[in-house]
């Protein structure tokens, strides 16, 4: 199958398309500066410079392509636009990366309800994600298009990606404000949960619902959950510094922004993924983020 991927010198978007390499496919991903593509050559991935911005390259890639996975950005609704435009009609599958923040509470790290979302059951969404939620309607929407389409809601990614540099969102944030100062801190209490899951069996899912899902699907991708304050303890034992800190939400969002400390490290978001194992199969091998924290995250790092 030739793939067209987005974000593809991410570390989704790169972890994707390398395991899509090694699995036999041919994988185009779109990346930014011309600097980058080695790194995707090296990883046997054909790299083509653009930007979500380049409607004309998105469209013509998306047509030429038997499969479009968009690992870019969860809110640029105008590449999701041309994405669709190049697919209609086609019946291809177009995978739209989204993420699990949608459902999250903006608690200030408390965990007050923690309530449990599924995937029949979502939340009106706030306002800050208001914008994000429509644009995974109109990625499941498409499917009346003719279009075999799927949002791939992912909750806090754990793990290390294929791409050299790369890193996911959350957990590094934590890793780099305790190596700087000394010191673990976690928004509020850090007693907000988080579902989460293994870049790996992430990995396998987009191979899998690529073969497999029916159109107009959304999933949830999870495999586990734990607090902030299990996982800031977990780094804190690893690092060999002392009991993590509470930090006042107003504190965190001038080290991380708004948007992370609000949402990323400072809500709820919990959930279920019920239909990626019975439509799909997906059978993920990795269960506990504190297990990995503890014995795997400073490999590299």
């Amino acid at each position: 199958m030739n793939i067209f991927i987005t974000g593809a010198n991410g570390f989704i978007g790169g972890s994707i398309a390398a395991g899509l390499v090694r699995a036999g496919h041919h994988v185009t991903g779109l990346v930014r500066k011309p600097e980058q593509a080695d790194a995707l050559r090296s990883l046997g991935i054909e790299p083509v410079v653009g930007t979500l911005d380049d409607r004309a390259l998105l469209i013509s890639h998306a047509q030429a392509a038997d499969a479009v996975i968009n690992a870019a950005s969860s809110d640029h609704r105008g590449a999701v636009v041309a994405l669709i435009e190049g697919l209609a009609g086609s019946d291809k599958p177009f995978l739209h990366t989204s993420g699990s923040s949608i459902v999250g509470d903006a608690s200030g790290g408390e965990r007050g309800a923690a309530t449990v979302y599924r995937e029949d059951e979502l939340p009106e969404p706030t306002a800050d994600k208001a914008a994000r939620v429509a644009i995974d309607q109109l990625v499941l929407d498409s499917a009346q298009r003719g279009i075999r389409s799927a949002v791939l809601c992912n909750t806090l990614i754990y793990g290390h990606g294929a791409v050299s540099g790369s890193a996911s969102v959350q957990l590094p944030r934590l890793l780099s404000q305790a190596r700087r100062s000394g010191v673990v801190r976690h928004v509020g209490s850090g007693g907000n949960i988080w579902s989460n899951v293994h870049i790996d069996d992430v990995v396998e899912l987009y191979r899998l619902a690529l073969e497999k899902t029916p159109a107009g699907t959304f999933y949830f991708v999870e495999n586990g959950e734990a607090s902030f304050s299990e996982m800031t303890t977990a780094i804190a034992d690893v690092l060999g510094l002392g009991k993590p800190q509470d930090w006042p939400l107003e504190e965190a969002q001038k080290e991380w922004g708004y948007e992370m400390a609000s949402y990323g490290l400072g809500s709820n978001s919990r959930v279920r993924g019920e239909r990626a194992r019975k439509l799909l199969g997906w059978q993920p091998k990795h269960a506990s983020v504190l297990d990995w924290i503890r014995d795997d995250m400073l490999r590299g790092a």
